[in-house]
């Protein structure tokens, strides 16, 4: 199995980052997607970044590469997973958060590789789900927010949106969000090591139990 992994944006995508500027986006989704490439090959999987270039990459491109690996592999025994963080707005401290993933419309051979991070994330961002009321409380988020964010109108906990990547990819394909660089409390757990290594292990963990679950 072929475990593609897709870092969103680029250093010259204006306005993907938090206010302060202590969280850039393609520079943060980087870090990230090279640790989850870097711990799944010492697991002894075959994991590859799509994107290594500093700079954006059109959709087009990316959905082409990946769809090109497809070719060579065979769909059936490729997936893909792009990392982003999430925004509520442009430019100033929001009170939206949490983490969550979207597949394509539809029941798809994604959903189940979303619900496997899901798990995963219940498990590896326990500390912050922890912490989450008292957050809440302190006023950090609104009252509707949710440490874990789902949608289970299908019957599953991913969001489902027409993103280009998730649509135009041959393979099974999941966008994580993981939490809002536009909220204070979640951009300082994300720079955190310790949330850096938690945002890592879901992605390793969901894909490792995703890859048991179908025997591969």
């Amino acid at each position: 199995m072929k475990i593609l992994i897709d870092n969103g944006h680029g250093a010259d995508t204006k306005g993907k980052r938090s206010p302060d500027g202590r969280l850039l986006e393609y520079k943060y989704a980087r870090e990230i997607a090279t640790s989850i490439e870097s711990e799944l090959k010492a697991r002894g999987y075959d994991a590859q970044r799509i994107v290594t270039e500093e700079s954006d990459i059109a959709l087009a491109e990316r959905a082409r590469r990946v769809n090109e690996v497809c070719g060579k592999f065979g769909a059936a025994n490729v997936i893909l997973i792009s990392v982003h963080c999430n925004a509520a707005g442009n430019g100033s401290w929001l009170k939206a958060g949490g983490w969550c993933a979207y597949t394509s419309k539809g029941q798809t051979k994604a959903d189940p590789l979303a619900t496997a991070l899901y798990n995963a994330a219940n498990e590896a961002l326990a500390d912050y789900i922890a912490d989450f009321p008292n957050r809440k409380a302190a006023g950090d988020y609104d009252g509707k927010q949710r440490p874990i964010r789902t949608d289970m109108t299908d019957g599953d906990p991913d969001f489902e949106e027409a993103f280009y990547i998730l649509q135009k990819t041959k393979c099974p394909a999941v966008l994580t969000e993981n939490l809002f660089q536009d909220n204070k409390a979640d951009v300082d757990y994300l720079l955190s090591e310790n949330g850096k290594s938690s945002i890592v292990a879901l992605h390793v963990e969901g894909v490792v139990n995703y890859l048991k679950s179908i025997g591969r």
